[in-house]
């Protein structure tokens, strides 16, 4: 369908190629970093890439006392007597299990209680002694954290090494599909292509309603691959919760059967989970103290930060210039650990620990980036795009685009009238919002006055007065 709408004199200059604008490319071949089609489904089996499960004590990486006190812990708050059940809590293999099981009997804090008696099972059950529940009392004192074995800070660092978000690979294909509900030019394309495969900062700027946003969020659909997280970190003895599920979506654990005689190649580490790269969104209520360790003085545990969470992954901050400190504040605090892939967090010991920072992070604000930092701190962030208004061919096709995904038609009438009579009261600003804004508008209407929804002047004028609001005094 074309529309022969006037154009206004404003815009006889062409304008540069916006976010909303139609694209038709073909996909080229690319060389990749990974493997496969890019859609990252199959490159977490890699042998190289699957954290193995560890086979005894030693290998778990921590110590002896901690695992014993971990394990009384545990069968003190679920009561559980069958190894077979406390090795899935615990997330450990059997045979590791027994080992753990042994040191607290040679110390006596745990004993045996006879067998089960079934055709499937044939198994030790046991019990916390009078000195076991004491020692799982005093180590409740410390931490009152049981169940899944954490995974060393060295090993969580080793394995966010083979996952890198700077090593994945997105192809135009892959990136054009998550854009596909999104009118974008093949310019802007091929900014935001180079800037997601480097897996380093990004920040989008422009005017408020232009899809800033929509982009941010294509970004992270657009990295499909899957990344092992462990659900828990250990530091010295201190115990730091990692896994989020609504940050790690589409968790998967390891479901083969700890006891089969054969193993399958892709088993892995049970105190890791599998899932999406994360994606941390967050907007004007960031405070610089949510990029910090959390203490909880009840569990006495920590929560990992934002940043630490969307290791592998995106850290996507919207609306840059809204939250309680300034921007150039917030950036400052990400200018080392973006410079260094390291970030320094302190316990409430004081103690100082280094961490990975390995996330592609996403900045989008409707402010000039020359008004919210300094000449040191733009350097820092790698791909600065422009995200535009549409102009006015460009918002024709956002509103027939729109019309279209609600099941309506775009009358030609509604269209001159809106581009030679409407927007000439706004100095024909366009924004890509204005077409669903509008058009959801009349659906109100519509659905209020009991009629069917259609498109029409009359309801355009009706939902156009909640569009702008006129500069006028009024009596307060």
């Amino acid at each position: 369908m074309k529309f022969l709408v006037p154009e206004p004199a404003d815009f006889q200059k062409k304008k540069s190629p916006t976010a909303h604008e139609a694209f038709n490319v073909e996909p080229k071949a690319k060389a990749s970093r990974t493997t496969e089609d890019q859609t990252g489904n199959e490159i977490h089996k890699s042998p190289e890439r699957i954290p193995r499960p560890p086979k005894t004590v030693e290998e778990t990486g921590l110590e002896p006392l901690f695992l014993r006190d971990l394990m009384l812990k545990t069968v003190f708050r679920t009561n559980v007597e069958l190894p077979s059940r406390l090795s899935k809590i615990m997330c450990l293999l059997p045979t590791v299990l027994q080992e753990i099981i042994e040191i607290a009997r040679e110390q006596r804090y745990i004993e045996t209680v006879g067998k089960t008696v079934g055709a499937d099972s044939n198994e030790l059950r046991y019990q916390l002694t009078d000195a076991g529940r004491s020692r799982a009392t005093d180590a409740f004192a410390q931490s009152e954290y049981y169940g899944a074995v954490p995974v060393p800070l060295t090993d969580f660092t080793a394995q966010a090494a083979k996952q890198k978000v700077v090593d994945i690979s997105i192809p135009r294909k892959v990136l054009i599909n998550s854009m596909r509900n999104m009118i974008i030019h093949q310019s802007m394309l091929d900014e935001i292509g180079p800037a997601v495969n480097s897996g380093k900062s990004i920040l989008l700027y422009g005017p408020p309603g232009n899809g800033k946003s929509s982009l941010a969020n294509a970004i992270r659909d657009s990295i499909g691959e899957k990344i092992y997280v462990p659900r828990f970190i250990e530091v010295n003895g201190q115990v730091i919760s990692m896994y989020d599920p609504v940050v790690h979506r589409d968790a998967e654990t390891n479901t083969n059967d700890a006891n089969a005689l054969r193993r399958t190649g892709d088993d892995f580490d049970n105190r890791f989970i599998l899932c999406k790269r994360p994606c941390v969104i967050t907007g004007g209520e960031l405070t610089l103290d949510m990029l910090d360790l959390k203490y909880s003085e009840d569990a006495r545990i920590y929560q990992a930060p934002l940043q630490l969470k969307a290791t592998g992954g995106v850290f996507i901050v919207d609306d840059l210039g809204r939250q309680q400190e300034p921007p150039q504040a917030m950036i400052n605090r990400w200018i080392t650990p973006m410079e260094t892939g390291e970030d320094i967090l302190g316990l409430v010991t004081g103690e100082k620990l280094s961490v990975p920072f390995d996330c592609m992070t996403v900045f989008s604000t409707n402010f000039h980036p020359n008004k919210l930092f300094d000449r040191a701190a733009l350097r820092r962030i790698a791909h600065k795009i422009l995200v535009e208004g549409p102009n006015r061919d460009q918002m024709l096709q956002i509103y027939l685009g729109y019309s279209k995904a609600v099941n309506l038609t775009f009358p030609e009438d509604v269209a001159i009238y809106l581009f030679t009579e409407k927007y000439p009261t706004v100095d024909n600003e366009y924004a890509a919002f204005h077409a669903k804004f509008l058009i959801d508008q009349m659906f109100s209407i519509a659905e209020y006055e009991s009629i069917t929804p259609k498109i029409t002047i009359p309801l355009i004028e009706r939902a156009w007065t909640n569009l702008y609001v006129e500069e006028a005094e009024f009596d307060s």
